[in-house]
């Protein structure tokens, strides 16, 4: 064989390089580098998992000659396990939700694939979730196996065995923070496992996207209402066992709007033609970096690359239609919704509070849901009907601490989440707390959004 040749494509994974970001970190004191995984041979990080998944696959004889592989994917895992498969001569089917990209669907197809897709607004446990399909169909096509990303092992192991060590030898250890999205958990588990080994006073920090649960359940343990966003290929509506949060040192939180906007800069600005999961990570990076205090050697993870969003992200018309663009006519922020509101104390609760004295404060301040914080931190929400069933069981006295009728009906948005995405979030959650950073400084009901709206109309 010729020297310096790999014996097939599968050699080429990894090894991607280390980039310092210079203008869209703006006047940020600390020095954000970029790791960019989507100069994997298909495309992203998921060259890494898929390899070690397809490897302890095979070794322990569950994927024999011309299986299948079967995953529920946003794209990048089937493209990763798709050019695996090409190589070792396994056939894939992959099953998809709706809100994914054009390229990505097309993509699969052209490696071979079959492409199954799902409705994305269903519970992970709904028989048309594409997690539910791709189990039905790992089961029902003979010799296939499920890749299962989000339970398997092998994800994070993947990430282990090669995303952290090649950071700490390329950083030669001079790294102080690692940055990735909150996705599958694979990156942040694997990796982050790896480099506190070496240096346990490494930071790992989560990015997540408005509407996904991980941010509330990191800050809060409270486990609250996902709704519906449309950057793909991060967050999650539910906890995948390959997410070890306990390696977690902080969460920051990112909108559609911030992701976008960041992507295209990455790309212009930088020259970075990365996709919109690395808008995400790098919004949030810039975002976390400019809230400390010292200077800070910053390694955030690009996961993906810019190709397969040519009809989204990288399309004006997409864009202003989905109110990305300025100026665009819009209903505003929940920042103007709160108007003279934002920012004045809330009237709140802690778990210790009696039932009887939250009633009292409900009545007096003609309100019919109570914010619970412990501390600065949102803890849940109390409502009427919560104080009404508790009376009701029999069980129930206005003495009881309120602290075991905590309800966590409620989803989180931020002041600058856009009033058209209320309608959907308060279609599933009883209310909206709103959140800046991790201080409460803000609630939004039904009524709410009406009185605002009907203002605006001038009525």
């Amino acid at each position: 064989m010729m020297k310096g040749a790999c014996t097939n494509i599968l050699e080429a994974v990894g090894h991607t390089p280390i980039v310092r970001l210079n203008r869209v970190v703006g006047d940020c004191v600390s020095d954000v580098y970029v790791k960019c995984e989507y100069l994997n041979p298909a495309g992203s990080m998921k060259d890494r998992v898929a390899i070690n998944i397809v490897n302890v696959a095979e070794r322990e004889g569950r994927l024999r000659a011309g299986g299948t592989i079967v995953e529920a994917t946003s794209g990048n895992t089937g493209a990763a396990l798709a050019m695996v498969a090409a190589v070792r001569g396994y056939k894939t089917i992959f099953v998809m939700p709706d809100k994914m990209s054009q390229e990505k669907i097309l993509s699969l197809r052209a490696w071979g694939a079959k492409v199954v897709v799902c409705p994305t607004a269903v519970d992970p446990e709904d028989p048309r979730s594409y997690y539910s399909v791709a189990r039905r169909l790992s089961e029902e096509t003979p010799n296939a196996i499920l890749a299962n990303q989000y339970h398997n092992p092998a994800n994070p192991e993947g990430h282990y065995l090669s995303t952290g060590p090649e950071i700490w030898e390329q950083t030669g250890g001079e790294i102080d923070v690692f940055i990735a999205g909150m996705g599958t958990g694979g990156t942040l588990s694997g990796t982050g496992r790896f480099l506190k080994e070496k240096k346990p006073s490494i930071q790992i920090v989560g990015v997540d996207p408005v509407g996904s649960l991980y941010y509330d359940f990191v800050k809060s343990g409270r486990v609250t209402r996902s709704f519906s966003y449309k950057v793909e290929g991060i967050g999650e509506d539910f906890f995948p066992t390959t997410m070890n949060l306990k390696m977690l040192d902080d969460a920051v939180r990112v909108d559609d709007r911030e992701c976008f906007l960041m992507t295209r800069d990455l790309v212009r600005y930088e020259g970075l033609y990365a996709g919109g999961s690395s808008g995400a990570v790098i919004a949030g990076a810039v975002k976390w970096a400019k809230s400390q205090p010292r200077r800070l050697n910053i390694v955030a993870l690009l996961p993906d690359g810019a190709g397969k969003y040519l009809s989204k992200i990288f399309n004006d018309d997409w864009m202003r239609e989905n109110g990305f663009l300025e100026p665009e006519p819009s209903l505003g922020t929940v920042r103007e919704l709160l108007g003279a509101k934002y920012g004045k104390p809330l009237i709140t609760a802690s778990a210790d509070d009696s039932v009887r004295d939250v009633i009292s404060r409900m009545k007096s301040n003609g309100i019919s849901q109570v914010p619970v914080v412990q501390g600065e931190k949102v803890a849940g929400i109390i409502g009427e009907v919560d104080v009404l069933r508790h009376l009701v069981s029999g069980e129930g006295h206005l003495d009881n601490p309120i602290g075991p009728i905590v309800e966590s009906d409620y989803a989180t948005v931020t002041p600058d989440t856009k009033v058209d995405l209320l309608q959907a979030v308060l279609a599933d959650a009883k209310v909206a707390l709103v959140t800046e950073g991790d201080l409460l400084v803000g609630i939004v009901s039904k009524i709410d959004v009406i009185d605002y709206l009907a203002r605006r109309a001038g009525v």
